[in-house]
């Protein structure tokens, strides 16, 4: 079967295409380890014949992931994993100067979402590359036709892993997937440092608020809570933080922050962000004892996050009052601010995470897509290696220049031994 074409894209502007590539250079600059693996690819070609089909965040740093892919010899459709984070100007770019077939625009509806991801799926793709699950739960549920031919998929963010291994507990999940998000290149800095950023750059950049001073309300200490809680207390935030783990609650208090329940933070935030891949752990009843003022975010994959429909049922007005930014007005006079409508603020409003960190992720990416090339792995939910995972910090700390200790052979005999003690 022949490449999709370019005329099969379905894009905002094919016009924008040269301010594309030049974000999609910039973050190059940024992304030693995908460019180190992007030149091997080049002259091995792993992924030669393979037919990819992917739902990504279409950012300049997915950009940089799909030239990588592209070079090793695959053939790529992509389509957006939200309706709010695509950037016009980068799928533009990927259409025009990549031969990548795209399909997406910013601000597209549910339906041209899902119309989008089919899409993906008519060019029979091999290869999944998955970020949030929606690409693999529809071709389970919709495309059970194409099943046959995939040999795998790899994941990229915590709620899709969420969402495969209930799949997999389930028996319904056709075939293996890599969950990229696991490894510790990944999670460790996209989803803590990534995501901490521009978290906060997204809410300083739809509303100009000062964060010094305020009470920022965190929903969820996973990687991504953490890194919230660690930057809006780095810009001089007192930060709660609401969790039902045990032990990251606890974790939480010992870091500084105060921790509590959602009904008791309600009334004290100024700020609320959620980060926790479940279901609205900001209800109705939260909304409704909140102060006037607040701002309203989520850095979760999925709008649920937020009980939005609770917060219209509220509201006596809706209102735009900035970019991005919605005021409820409810019926005693408060006002609550939304923004980005609930979607991801750090891609809503900024620009998704940066590109020093996405570099280690799609690094563990290309080596997902390959290895899934050139092994059979059982259908189920499985890590990267370690090996590929440790290689990839390696890489980065040698493209800044730096190195580290190694072990001499009495400290690898010692730790390897158990007679030797006090």
């Amino acid at each position: 079967m022949s490449s999709p074409q370019k005329a099969a894209s379905e894009i905002a502007d094919m016009r924008l295409a040269g301010a594309g590539n030049q974000r999609i250079d910039w973050s190059d600059q940024l992304m030693p380890v995908l460019r180190g693996i992007r030149r091997r690819f080049r002259d091995e070609k792993p992924l030669a014949g393979v037919r990819v089909g992917a739902c990504l965040h279409i950012t300049s740093e997915t950009a940089n992931l799909m030239r990588t892919l592209c070079e090793g010899g695959a053939q790529i459709a992509l389509s957006a994993s939200s309706p709010s984070s695509t950037q016009d100007e980068v799928a533009a770019s990927l259409v025009a100067d990549y031969d990548v077939a795209v399909f997406a625009r910013r601000g597209e509806d549910t339906e041209a979402y899902y119309q989008a991801l089919n899409s993906v799926l008519d060019t029979a793709p091999s290869l999944l590359l998955d970020d949030g699950a929606d690409l693999i739960s529809l071709v389970h549920k919709e495309r059970p036709e194409i099943l046959g031919g995939i040999r795998g998929a790899t994941e990229q963010t915590t709620t899709g892993v969420l969402r495969l291994r209930a799949m997999a507990r389930h028996e319904a999940l056709e075939f293996p997937v890599i969950a990229v998000n696991d490894s510790e290149t990944k999670y460790l800095f996209n989803n803590r440092y990534g995501t901490g950023q521009s978290t906060l750059d997204g809410i300083i950049r739809a509303t100009n608020v000062l964060i010094a001073g305020k009470t920022v309300v965190v929903v969820g200490y996973g990687w991504a809570g953490r890194g919230v809680a660690s930057r809006a207390a780095g810009l001089g935030a007192s930060v709660v933080v609401i969790d039902v783990a045990p032990v990251r609650a606890l974790e939480a208090l010992l870091d500084g922050c105060r921790v509590m329940s959602m009904a008791k933070a309600a009334p004290l935030g100024d700020i609320f962000i959620t980060a926790t891949g479940n279901k609205h752990v900001i209800s109705k009843r939260h909304f409704n004892a909140m102060k006037d003022g607040v701002i309203i975010c989520n850095c979760g994959h999925f709008d649920v996050e937020l009980d939005l429909p609770g917060l219209a049922e509220l509201a006596q007005e809706q209102t735009e009052v900035r970019p991005l930014v919605e005021e409820f007005r409810l019926l005693d006079g408060r006002r609550l601010y939304l923004l980005g409508e609930g979607r991801l603020i750090n891609f809503t409003a900024a620009e998704g995470h940066p590109a020093a960190v996405m570099d280690m992720s799609f690094a563990n990416q290309a080596q997902a897509v390959e290895l899934l090339t050139h092994s059979s792995l059982e259908a189920g939910v499985h890590q990267l290696p370690q090996g590929l995972d440790h290689a990839v910090a390696t890489l980065k700390l040698e493209s800044l220049g730096i190195e580290i200790e190694k072990l001499t052979d009495e400290q690898r005999e010692y730790q390897a031994s158990w007679e030797e003690g006090t």
